[in-house]
């Protein structure tokens, strides 16, 4: 789909007129002159160059690349020792599985490691443990799901120090790194307490009468969990999740207090690695094939950033950027901010059905949103989070992207997936329209 994009984007710059702006460089950053825009001669990249576009936005996506790799080194090599399955385990293990309080706290865990440091991925492996803890205790496969993969995706989109999704796009936009930090904690406070709200009523209404659930008389023996015999969450393994507490915090100290920017958040990442390794008792062949298992399973993610790179190569080679954003900005003219801010929210989830990757999202538009913010008056600050809106939430509806995984490995149909989160999606982006407008209100930075 990506590739279709770069070659419908080649043709467009033999057809939309080349345009360019002049930059200013100011203590805000890199800001563009509204009045200086201006036609140039056209500039069309032919199909030749369209692959050498390709490599060149590979070059160019290098420094997000790279931190996407070593991001995924630490917690991968956390994995791999084995503690946070034994953390679960503690938990599936203990009396607190029975307590009403038991699904909340397993999506709160959920939402602030995608909140945090970015886990996605690395949790469908433990969706079919929840599906079986979920239905052995008198739920369904859809309340597993959510006390899992829909946790994590929540707290994903509802980003506080996310390096993935905030820090790429922060860093695009010419931001302070986590800028802005308290505003996120509130929308993560909100729209968790909303998801399990509203996964609490359902999850209770099954409990009480199974045959409310949508799934009812679907076969899920294939789900089974022992529920009584558990690895041991020993010393090591607490002392490795203080670990990922710690680098947590570092990063959020070091960009805040230090200045540090990605090239220091992949040092801290990779330190971080090496050390959870060492501390699960690898040696250095055991860190070296860690780090090269964990570099393959993120293939996809580094393909994905390289190629929408690629889209902006093209289209800075075809000089058609300015243009679309002098298009973009003329359609905004007249708009109260506000409106704008909405418009860029909606165009956001719009663009993750084709650009599901929150940091290929990131590489792809927020070198056009962060012109076009400039050009219509929006905070740049406002930007990011329509941004980190529409690349979060719409993962768990658009079936390029998160949902479609989660729903395949928990066996439960599209279908009825939509059934169950659609009118929660609608919550959703009521809320991220409230948000983004109140941001505009408060003049969010």
């Amino acid at each position: 789909m990506l590739f279709w994009i770069i070659v419908v984007v080649a043709v467009c710059t033999y057809i939309v007129p080349a345009g360019q702006y002049q930059y200013i460089e100011t203590e805000a950053g890199t800001m563009v002159d509204p009045e200086s825009f201006q036609y140039v001669d056209q500039s069309p990249v032919n199909p030749f160059r369209l692959f050498v576009a390709i490599q060149a936005g590979f070059i160019d996506g290098a420094q997000v690349i790279f931190l996407i790799l070593f991001g995924y080194f630490w917690v991968y090599s956390v994995l791999q020792t084995g503690a946070f399955t034994a953390m679960i385990n503690k938990l599936l293990s203990s009396k607190a599985k029975d307590s009403k309080l038991f699904v909340p706290i397993c999506m709160i865990v959920f939402a602030l490691a995608g909140s945090t440091y970015g886990e996605m991925e690395t949790v469908y492996g433990l969706i079919p443990i929840f599906v079986a803890l979920a239905i052995a205790l008198g739920y369904d496969a859809l309340v597993g799901m959510c006390m899992s993969g829909m946790a994590v995706a929540v707290g994903f989109a509802s980003a506080t120090t996310n390096p993935f999704t905030i820090g790429i796009a922060q860093s695009y936009a010419e931001l302070p790194m986590f800028s802005g930090l308290l505003y996120r904690w509130i929308i993560f406070f909100v729209f968790v307490s909303v998801s399990i709200i509203f996964v609490m009523r359902y999850a209770n209404k099954i409990k009480k009468d199974p045959t409310k659930s949508l799934l009812y008389g679907m076969d899920f023996s294939a789900f089974k969990v022992d529920t009584e015999s558990h690895t041991e969450f020993t010393t090591k393994h607490k002392i490795l999740m203080l670990g990922m507490v710690v680098t947590v915090a570092t990063i959020v100290y070091g960009s805040l207090q230090l200045g540090w920017y990605i090239n220091e958040m992949a040092g801290v990442f990779i330190i971080s690695g090496i050390i959870s390794s060492i501390i699960g008792g690898k040696g250095p062949e055991g860190i070296a094939s860690d780090l090269i298992a964990s570099i393959s399973e993120m293939t996809v993610a580094v393909v994905v950033v390289g190629l929408s790179r690629c889209i902006l190569v093209i289209m800075s080679e075809g000089m058609i950027i300015d243009s679309v954003i002098h298009g973009m900005s003329t359609l905004l003219d007249g708009l109260p901010t506000w409106a704008t801010s909405e418009m860029m929210l909606v165009v956001q989830n719009l663009l993750n059905f084709f650009i599901p990757s929150g940091s290929g999202q990131a590489a792809a538009i927020m070198p056009i949103m962060t012109p076009l913010a400039d050009l219509t008056g929006v905070n740049r600050q406002i930007a990011v989070l329509a941004y980190q809106f529409g690349d979060g939430y719409s993962n768990l509806i658009w079936p390029t992207a998160a949902c479609a995984i989660m729903c395949g490995i928990a066996k439960i149909p599209m279908g009825k997936w939509y059934r169950f989160f659609l009118p929660l999606f609608g919550i959703m982006f009521i809320l991220e329209s409230f948000f983004v407008i109140f941001a505009t209100v408060i003049n969010y930075s």
